[in-house]
């Protein structure tokens, strides 16, 4: 099964853009998944391609119409989950991520101007998501966001499967600080204990510098995840 991803928005000459790059770049270039960009201007109804008018009720802007949406959604769906970017949306997570990846693919509807006509909502599927609380001029940037979150998760995507087990947010905690080479530098040097040798000590260090950096930059993390994943890993001991 190969993930498909169709995006439809007002700039579809944005992509592939980051996505073409880099590890989603090369897993498209070998068909690990499958990318598609519709210009929603397409469905227009009149000669003048309009995809906008001025908000009911008055007010600065302009709201991108339900009939020409509709019409955009309809030429796509099939059954894949259908999303839009919007700062209205619920924050994306990485468990929505890997629901996501682990699927056939997604639809992802970009906003522009003031946004969607409410009714949209209304009459179709659609998963509002946000990528965070900031308003971007569009959501082609939060739908490349979504996209470089699925795609590195695919199977054969990232060279070792361990490397997506371990980051931020994966265990509700952030990821530990990490070190390479020179061992010292300007005065500072690599923690002895990455330096010992020792996996269970430095598995313990690692957790415990998760739970510490989370504690203090994250508390939210915390407290959504209630405490969860507070324990060293097996046959681990903490440093004092």
């Amino acid at each position: 099964m190969t993930f498909r991803a169709t995006v439809l928005t007002l700039y579809p000459e944005m992509f592939p853009g980051p996505l073409g790059q880099s590890i989603a770049g090369r897993a498209l270039a070998d068909g690990k998944w499958s990318f598609d960009a519709r210009n929603i201007r397409d469905h227009a109804i009149d000669k003048h391609r309009t995809v906008d008018d001025t908000p009911a009720g008055g007010g600065a802007g302009m709201v991108l119409r339900c009939d020409v949406l509709a019409a955009a959604i309809d030429a796509v769906a099939d059954g894949r989950p259908m999303l839009a970017l919007t700062p209205r949306g619920k924050p994306l997570t990485q468990a929505r991520v890997r629901q996501l990846a682990a699927g056939e693919g997604a639809i992802l509807l970009c906003g522009r101007f003031e946004g969607f006509d409410e009714r949209i909502f209304d009459a179709r599927p659609i998963e509002e998501v946000s990528i965070g609380d900031y308003v971007l001029s569009g959501g082609e940037l939060g739908a490349m966001v979504l996209l470089d979150a699925c795609v590195r998760l695919l199977p054969g995507v990232m060279g070792a499967a361990s490397s997506g087990e371990e980051e931020s947010f994966e265990a509700g905690l952030l990821e530990y600080p990490h070190y390479t080479r020179p061992v010292e530098w300007e005065g500072r040097t690599i923690p002895e204990v990455l330096r010992s040798g020792d996996h269970a000590r430095i598995a313990a260090w690692r957790h415990d510098r998760a739970s510490a950096d989370t504690r203090l930059r994250r508390p939210d993390l915390i407290e959504r995840h209630g405490g969860a994943r507070e324990e060293p890993p097996s046959g681990a001991r903490l440093e004092d």
